[in-house]
């Protein structure tokens, strides 16, 4: 298995299948993690020295900060509703408490933060889908943490790529702090998958090959991009979702496309 993988695991006691962490990750900046409460559960998180985006990825739950409290959010019961999530952006040295009302799919991204904004509610209607790429390589991107909407250091945006798609294509990279070139972001790809017993391919090279993985991630699965050029595609007959939680250095989303492959980009 590719060291660039990590498969879901069984709930822990706090209901986790999913944990990346920058040691884990054997990089600086993105931490991940998932949780699969049931309804009634309750779990406390801390923020420890970083800031945090709580994406409500399917269900409704309570959440509350030390400061602040947010009931009965979430709306969506399905990832492939294809509506815009509810998240919770929280600073560090806070505790999250999250309790499910209902069945709760929860995403958790993380990265180093001082605090200098304070705990929110990201609501729908601040978001909206965007549709990237024409004919097989259209997909619908939802920027949740993202532009306006403020943070140090973390990017959280969800995309949806129809069956037969291609999707973070043509191959880009943001691995080099080379402004106004590009910028260097670690980047996370959390999978799902309709119907869930689907799979989808992902590539990971760099222009010297010294990186070059090609990855099948089925559902739950988490893809980690460290450096190099990161492409999907999604099979014919299996829908692909993802959650990307991207970090670096600074806050700047600037990517450098393979010039391989730049000739399809339309002016």
């Amino acid at each position: 298995m590719s060291h660039l993988l990590s498969r879901p695991q069984a709930p822990d006691e706090l209901g986790c299948i999913q944990r990346i962490t920058p040691a884990s990750a054997n990089w600086q900046y993105v931490g991940f993690e998932v949780y699969v409460l049931q309804a009634g559960q309750s779990i406390t998180l801390p923020t420890d020295q970083t800031e945090v985006c709580l994406v409500l990825m399917t269900g409704k739950a309570d959440v509350a900060t030390s400061q602040e409290s947010w009931q009965g959010i979430g709306e969506r019961m399905s990832i492939f509703e294809q509506q815009p999530p509810f998240a919770v952006y929280a600073p560090p040295h806070e505790q999250l408490t999250v309790t499910a009302l209902t069945d709760l799919e929860l995403a958790v991204s993380r990265a180093p933060a001082e605090g200098k904004y304070p705990a929110r509610l990201i609501k729908p209607e601040q978001l909206a889908y965007i549709v990237r790429g024409e004919g097989s390589n259209e997909r619908w991107v939802c920027n949740i943490l993202f532009n306006e909407i403020p943070a140090e250091r973390l990017l959280v945006v969800e995309v949806f790529t129809p069956n037969g798609n291609w999707s973070s294509y043509p191959p880009h990279k943001h691995d080099t702090d080379d402004k106004p070139v590009e910028t260097h972001l670690e980047e996370t790809y959390y999978h799902r998958l309709n119907p869930q017993q689907g799979f989808a391919f992902q590539r990971v090279y760099t222009d010297d090959r010294s990186l070059d993985e090609t990855i099948t991630v089925e559902d739950r699965g988490v893809v980690m991009v460290p450096r190099g050029y990161h492409p999907v595609g999604a099979p014919h007959g299996y829908d692909l979702y993802y959650l990307n939680t991207m970090a670096g250095p600074e806050r700047t989303w600037i990517f450098k496309n393979d010039p391989a492959h730049e000739w399809m980009i339309k002016p």
